[in-house]
């Protein structure tokens, strides 16, 4: 029997309504594997810094709203999240896109390092603390050594658009080997924003990292920042994120170490077929490797952006609910 138009509209639409999980029904996301909260040494640093890299494009408001811990833990408990991976941005002060450099560089990283893991150890739980190393400074090591043992510490951060690394440099990639491997040897989680400011970024950057970087952190918990890419979804991130891919194909079973966290990945103005190449690629690398995550402040309203924004991502109900679920082992208390 055929169906009256209004009839087969209605019936097509509650068809692609029951591929979106409900939001009232959504599962809680228990560990946001990605935030910020800047200390009193980088907040005082930003207005200088921001100065400087007008030159590349103005900083983002929300790397200077004058945020605290407990703006974070509110937003936390607006969105159910339970707990958060804080990454110290300590990293900026050594950023060579602050010009002309501070020459108490080092002493602003060990003071936000200090502050993010003093953060963590009184949050009840709440909060872990990543550390944050420049890998091409000289005390990117000596600073990996100094947390060596604390259990305050999860992990050690790096952000290599913000050091200027070069994944096409040999020095750049001996001194990141090198950070990789001292991060094992302290048994610390690494978490690492890959993608460098180089414009035509993509697969060759990830074949370099994963032949002559990741071995070095045995098996060593790695979580990729933002999917492999900086934040918003381009083809540039695809390309990237599918150079991983076609390596878990090649060797199943050998990447169980490394983690792909989906902060701010996907935004208002991301484009359909790339959240469906997104997805593709999710599911090729398997479903356990993504972790939640948010990149707080920068993604706005922690409630608005787990409640409405992230189920835009076209995976299936049941998807959902393994991803929002997802804690990685250096995650959980």
């Amino acid at each position: 029997m055929l169906m009256r138009p209004c009839v087969a509209s209605l019936v097509l639409a509650l068809a692609a309504c029951s591929a979106l999980p409900a939001r009232d029904r959504l599962v809680p996301v228990r560990v946001d594997h990605h935030v910020h909260v800047n200390s009193p040494a980088i907040r005082d640093f930003l207005p200088g810094y921001c100065k400087s890299v007008e030159r590349y494009g103005a900083c983002d408001p929300a790397i200077t709203a004058p945020l605290t811990p407990d703006d974070l833990l509110r937003a936390m408990d607006r969105a159910g999240v339970r707990r958060a991976l804080v990454m110290s941005t300590g990293y900026l002060a050594e950023s060579p896109m602050m010009v002309p450099q501070r020459a108490d560089a080092a002493a602003l990283l060990r003071a936000a390092n200090d502050w993010t893991v003093n953060l963590a150890r009184e949050s009840g739980g709440r909060l872990g603390a990543f550390v944050a190393i420049d890998p091409l400074r000289p005390d990117a090591l000596p600073e990996i050594m100094r947390w060596r043992g604390n259990p305050a510490v999860t992990g050690i951060k790096l952000h290599l658009t913000a050091s200027g690394v070069n994944l096409r440099r040999d020095r750049d990639v001996a001194a990141l080997k090198a950070v990789f491997h001292a991060a094992a040897d302290a048994r610390l989680a690494i978490m690492i924003h890959l993608r460098p400011a180089s414009m035509d970024y993509g697969a060759r950057d990830v074949q370099r990292f994963l032949a002559d970087v990741l071995p070095a952190a045995g098996d060593t918990p790695v979580q990729i920042a933002h999917a492999g890419g900086w934040g918003g979804l381009d083809q540039a991130t695809l390309s990237a994120l599918g150079a991983f891919a076609d390596a878990f194909d090649r060797h199943p079973g050998k990447f169980r170490h490394v983690w792909f966290d989906l902060a701010d990945v996907w935004r208002d103005d991301s484009r359909p077929a790339d959240k469906q190449a997104l997805v593709a690629l999710i599911r090729r690398i398997g479903l356990r490797h993504f972790l939640p995550a948010s990149d707080w402040p920068f993604s706005g309203d922690l409630a608005d952006y787990y409640s409405r924004r992230y189920p835009e991502l076209p995976l299936t109900a049941a998807e959902w609910k393994i991803l929002r679920s997802q804690v990685a082992p250096y995650a959980k208390r």
